[in-house]
C-alpha cells in the first residue's frame, strides 16, 4: 500500500464526519436509480409471466391484417373479424377448437354509484369463452354467464368497486345495461391486468352491446391439437382466410400485449423516474463537489506541510481522490442495497394503491446493479477531481499562512464568462421560442441558462446576500448581521451550497408554472371555443371510460329547457393515406354550440358524402371546399368525400367532422365523449343543469358540469400529476439540504476559534444557534430565489415553444400563491437544515475552542 492510499485512510478515520452529506447523497442517489431499474425489470417480468399464463391455451390468433393509427396513439384500430370465419377455422386440420373474441368497452359502476377505472387503463367488456384454455381469465368464484344479464367480472374491479356475487349494478356501453354478477375471475394468476377492467357476458349480449353490427368480433383464438406446433398452424390456417384477415401465433399475440406495456406504461413510467433520479444525481453532484472543496480548503496547511516534506503534486491529488473513491464505493454499494429495499417497498405499495403489482421475486439484473454503481462512483470522482487537482497545487509555502481569501465574488473572469453565458442563452432560447419553435433549441437555451446561473453564483450571491439578509439586522441585531457577514464570507461557497437548492426549486417551479399554464390553456380553450351552458362527460382519459350513450344527445334535447344537444362521437378512418381522428356529430348543432372561427362553406349540408376540416389540415392536405378527400374505413370500404367546409379552430371540435348518417355504415361500437348543452332564453343554469341530471341519471349518470366546472375539472389530473412530481423532488430537496447541513457543519469546525472567541466575549448559546440558523436560512433564501427566477424562465420557454410548435394554443400563467409556497418551503427548508449544525456550535467548550489551531 504507497505513501498516498494510507494517508488517505487514515485522514479518513480520523474525520469521518466530513463525509457524512457526501455518503448520504452518493447513497440516496443510487437506491432510487437502482430501485427505479430494479422495479422495471420486476414489473416487466411479471408482466411477461402474467401474458404467458394467460395465453398459454391459445395457439393462434385469427385478427384483422390492417390497422388505422391517429397520430398520438401507438395502438391502432384494427378491422373486426366476420364470427362466421370459425366454422372456416375449425375445419382446418390440426385446430382442435376456436371462439370468436368479442371486445369492446364496458364500464361498470361501482356499490356507491361511481364508474370503476377510467382514470387511463382501458375498462373492457366482452363475451365469455367457454374453452377455459382459450380464455385468458379463470373463473376463481362463481360460474360462467348463462343468461342475458349475467356477467364475469376480475376479482380486482369487484374489490374496488365494492360489489359480490349476486349484485346487480350497471354497465356502461356506453348504453347502461344492467347487469347481475355471477361469477368472480382471474388474469393469468391475478386479479387483474394491472388496473385494466374486465367483464365478461354471454356471447349474445356480448354482440348486442359492444358491436355495430351482429356476426363480428375483434379475432378469433384457436387451440391446436396434440402434436400441431403453433407455427404449423399459423401456417395452415393462413391459405383459407379472406383478404384483409391474417393469422399469427398465440407466443407472438403475447409478446405484442407485453411489448404494447412495456412501449405505452413501462417505459413512460420508468423514465418518469429516471429523469428524476437524473435530477436528484445533479443536485448531489453539486452537494458533493461543494465539501470536497470546503475539505480541501480546510486542509490547506496540511496539505502544504505534506509538500514541504517531500510529496509530490500528484500524490497529494491521488490522496484526496483516494478519499473519494472509498466513499463513492461504499456509498454505492450501500445505495444498491437500498435500492433493492426501494424496489421491495414500491411492490409491497402498490396493491395497496390500487395498482395490483405482479406477483414474483424480485428481478435484480446485472444492469440494475453496474449501471448505479457505476453512476454513483462516477458522479463523487467527477465532483471530487477539481478539488482534488486543487489539492495537489497548493503551494509548500501555504503552510506559513492563515487563511484564503475567496475572491471568487469578485472575480472579473467569471462576470464576463457569466455574463456571455446569460446573454447566449436568452439569444438561442428566443430563437427557439419566437422566431424559429424547436424544443431542441429551446431546451439547448434552457441547459445554457442553468449552466449561466452557476457560474455567476459567487457574483451575484454577494449582492443578493447583502438584499436579502438586509432586514435580519435591524430584526435580530447583531446576530442578524454576524450571520449575514458569515454568508458574505465566501461567496463561492455560499454560491456552491444553494446551487444544489436552487436546482431542486427550478425544477419545482417549472412544473408549477407549466402545470398552471396548462389550466389556464384549457380554460381558455373551453372559454374561446365552448359555446353552451352545461357539457356532460364522463371522468376518463387515454383508454380508459366507456363514453357517453349517442341516445343521450336526443333524450336531453327533448327537455323543454334545451336549446340545443349536441353530442361529439369519434372514429378513425385514413384521409388520403393518413390516419385521422374524425369528430362525428350533428354539424349543424355543432355550429351553434361550439365556436368554431371563421367558416368557409357549409357545415349544415355535409350529408351522408361530405367532410369539414381545419384550415390548418386543409393547407397541410392541400384541400379546399369542393376538393375530393378519400377516407378509408377500419371495416375496409374506400369511399370519396367532398370537402364542404373549412373552419378556423378545432381545439374541441377536432380536426375532421362528418356526420352520423355517413359514419354510420363503418362504426364500430359507437359512443360520445362529450355533450354541449344550450338552453332556451330564461332558463337558468341552476334549472336547466338539474333538469339534464335527472335525464342522464337513465343513462348511467355521467357528470353534468356548468362551463367552469367543465374546465377545472378538464384540468384534474394535472393537480394530481404536480403531486406526484413534488413527491419525486423532495428527494432532490433532501440531497441539497443535507449538502447545506454538511456545508455549515465543516464551515463550524472551521470557525471553532472563531466561535470560541464570540462565546468569551458575551456571546450566549442561544444567540450562536441563531446566528448560525439564520446563516443557513441566508443560503437556503438565495437558492430559493434563484431557483424560482430560473424556473419561471424555463417554464415560460417551455409554455411558448410547445405553443410554437403544438397545434393547440398554449396560455402562459403564474401562479403567485404556489410560487409563493414554494419560497416558503424553501426557507423553512433551510432553517431545518441549519438545525444541527447550530446545535453543535452551541455546545462547543469554549475553552477549548479558543485554543484550537
Amino acid at each position: 500500500m504507497n505513501a498516498s492510499v494510507r494517508l488517505s485512510l487514515a485522514s479518513l478515520r480520523a474525520h469521518r464526519r466530513r463525509f457524512a452529506g457526501t455518503f448520504l447523497a452518493v447513497f440516496l442517489g443510487v437506491a432510487f436509480l437502482a430501485g427505479t431499474l430494479v422495479m422495471g425489470d420486476t414489473l416487466r417480468a411479471g408482466f411477461d409471466t402474467m401474458f404467458g399464463n394467460a395465453a398459454s391455451g391459445t395457439d393462434a390468433v385469427v385478427r384483422g391484417a390492417d390497422t388505422i393509427t391517429t397520430p398520438g396513439e401507438s395502438q391502432g384500430v384494427r378491422r373486426p373479424v366476420a364470427t362466421d370465419l370459425v366454422n372456416t377455422v375449425e375445419k382446418v386440420p390440426g385446430v382442435a377448437a376456436a371462439a370468436p373474441d368479442i371486445q369492446g368497452a364496458g364500464q361498470l359502476v361501482g356499490a356507491n354509484g361511481e364508474p370503476i377505472g377510467g382514470q387511463g387503463p382501458p375498462t373492457l367488456a366482452g363475451n365469455w369463452i367457454t374453452d377455459p384454455e382459450l380464455n385468458p381469465y379463470r373463473l376463481a368464484e362463481g360460474h360462467a354467464p348463462e343468461r342475458s344479464g349475467e356477467v364475469v367480472v376480475n376479482r380486482g374491479t369487484a374489490e374496488k368497486g365494492g360489489l359480490h356475487l349476486g349484485d346487480t349494478t350497471t354497465l356502461r356501453t356506453p348504453d347502461p345495461v344492467r347487469v347481475t354478477i355471477v361469477g368472480l375471475a382471474t388474469f393469468g394468476g391475478e386479479d387483474g391486468m394491472a388496473q385494466v377492467t374486465y367483464t365478461g357476458m354471454t356471447r349474445a349480449d356480448a354482440e348486442r352491446y359492444l358491436t355495430a353490427r351482429p356476426g363480428e368480433a375483434a379475432s378469433i383464438q384457436v387451440r391446436a391439437g396434440p402434436g400441431v406446433s403453433q407455427r404449423e398452424l399459423v401456417d395452415r390456417l393462413t391459405p383459407v382466410l379472406p383478404e384483409g384477415v391474417e393469422a399469427i401465433t398465440g407466443q407472438e399475440s403475447a409478446e405484442e400485449n407485453t411489448d404494447m406495456i412495456s412501449s405505452q406504461f413501462l417505459t413512460l413510467f420508468t423514465t418518469f423516474l429516471l429523469v428524476f433520479s437524473g435530477i436528484a444525481l445533479l443536485v448531489a453532484t453539486f452537494s458533493i463537489h461543494n465539501t470536497f472543496a470546503i475539505v480541501v480548503a480546510q486542509r490547506t496547511r496540511e496539505n502544504a506541510l505534506l509538500r514541504a516534506l517531500g510529496a509530490s503534486r500528484r500524490q497529494v491529488t491521488e490522496a484526496t481522490l483516494v478519499e473519494a473513491s472509498v466513499v463513492a464505493v461504499t456509498a454505492s454499494a450501500a445505495g444498491l442495497a437500498g435500492g433493492i429495499g426501494v424496489a421491495a417497498g414500491l411492490q409491497a405499495l402498490f396493491p395497496a394503491i390500487g395498482f395490483p403489482f405482479p406477483e414474483g421475486a424480485l428481478v435484480v439484473g446485472a444492469l440494475s446493479m453496474t449501471l448505479p454503481l457505476a453512476v454513483g462512483v462516477v458522479v463523487c470522482l467527477g465532483s471530487a477531481l477539481l478539488p482534488a487537482v486543487r489539492a495537489g497545487r497548493t503551494a509548500p509555502l501555504a503552510a506559513l499562512r492563515q487563511t484564503a481569501v475567496d475572491t471568487s465574488g469578485a472575480s472579473r473572469f467569471r462576470a464576463v464568462t457569466g455574463t456571455g453565458l446569460a446573454a447566449l442563452a436568452v439569444a438561442v432560447t428566443l430563437t427557439g421560442v419566437l422566431v424559429i419553435p424547436s424544443l431542441w433549441l429551446a431546451g439547448t437555451g434552457a441547459v445554457l441558462a442553468l449552466i449561466a446561473f452557476v457560474v455567476l453564483g459567487p457574483v451575484a450571491s454577494t449582492t443578493a446576500v447583502r438584499i436579502l439578509g438586509g432586514p435580519l439586522d435591524r430584526l435580530r441585531g447583531v446576530t442578524g448581521a454576524l450571520a449575514r457577514r458569515n454568508a458574505l464570507r465566501s461567496p463561492k461557497r455560499t454560491a456552491a451550497t444553494a446551487s444544489a437548492l436552487m436546482i431542486g426549486v427550478a425544477v419545482v417551479s417549472l412544473f408549477t408554472v407549466f402545470g398552471a399554464s396548462l389550466k389556464a390553456t384549457m380554460d381558455q380553450t373551453v372559454s374561446r371555443s365552448f359555446a353552451g351552458d352545461v357539457a356532460v362527460s364522463t371522468p376518463s382519459f387515454g383508454a380508459g371510460g366507456s363514453g357517453l350513450s349517442p341516445k343521450l344527445a336526443g333524450a336531453v334535447q327533448r327537455l323543454p329547457e334545451v336549446d340545443t344537444a349536441v353530442g361529439l362521437g369519434r372514429g378513425v378512418a385514413e384521409v388520403d393515406g393518413e390516419g385521422r381522428a374524425l369528430t362525428v356529430t350533428d354539424p349543424a348543432a355543432l355550429e351553434r354550440t361550439f365556436d368554431l372561427g371563421t367558416v368557409d362553406g357549409s357545415l349544415r349540408d355535409l350529408g351522408t358524402d361530405g367532410i369539414a376540416i381545419t384550415e390548418k389540415e386543409a393547407a397541410e392536405q392541400d384541400l379546399k371546399p369542393g376538393d375530393t378527400a378519400r377516407l378509408t374505413f377500419t371495416d375496409g370500404t374506400r369511399a370519396p368525400f367532398t370537402v364542404r367546409a373549412v373552419y378556423g379552430r378545432s381545439e374541441l371540435a377536432g380536426d375532421y367532422v362528418i356526420t352520423r348518417a355517413a359514419w354510420a355504415p363503418h362504426r364500430t361500437q359507437d359512443s360520445d365523449t362529450l355533450l354541449a348543452v344550450s338552453f332556451k332564453d330564461g332558463v337558468s343554469t341552476d334549472a336547466g343543469k338539474a333538469a339534464v341530471e335527472k335525464v342522464a341519471r337513465q343513462y348511467g349518470n355521467p357528470e353534468v358540469q356548468t362551463r367552469d366546472e367543465y374546465a377545472q375539472s378538464s384540468a384534474g389530473g394535472i393537480d394530481m400529476m404536480l403531486t406526484l412530481v413534488y413527491a419525486l423532488l423532495a428527494l432532490a430537496v433532501l440531497i441539497a439540504l443535507l449538502g447545506i447541513a454538511n456545508t455549515l457543519t465543516l464551515a463550524v469546525h472551521e470557525r471553532t476559534r472563531e466561535l470560541g472567541l464570540l462565546r468569551a466575549v458575551g456571546q450566549t448559546r442561544s444567540q450562536l444557534r441563531a446566528m448560525v440558523r439564520w446563516e443557513s436560512v441566508l443560503v437556503a433564501a438565495f437558492g430559493t430565489a434563484g431557483g424560482l427566477v430560473l424556473g419561471a424562465f424555463l417554464g415560460w420557454v417551455l409554455v411558448t415553444a410547445s405553443d410554437g410548435v403544438s397545434d393547440s394554443a398554449f396560455a402562459f400563467a403564474l401562479p403567485p400563491a404556489r410560487l409563493a409556497v414554494v419560497a416558503l418551503v424553501g426557507l423553512a427548508a433551510g432553517a431545518l437544515a441549519g438545525l444541527r449544525p447550530a446545535r453543535r456550535a452551541a455546545r462547543l467548550n469554549v475553552l477549548r475552542a479558543i485554543a484550537t489551531e
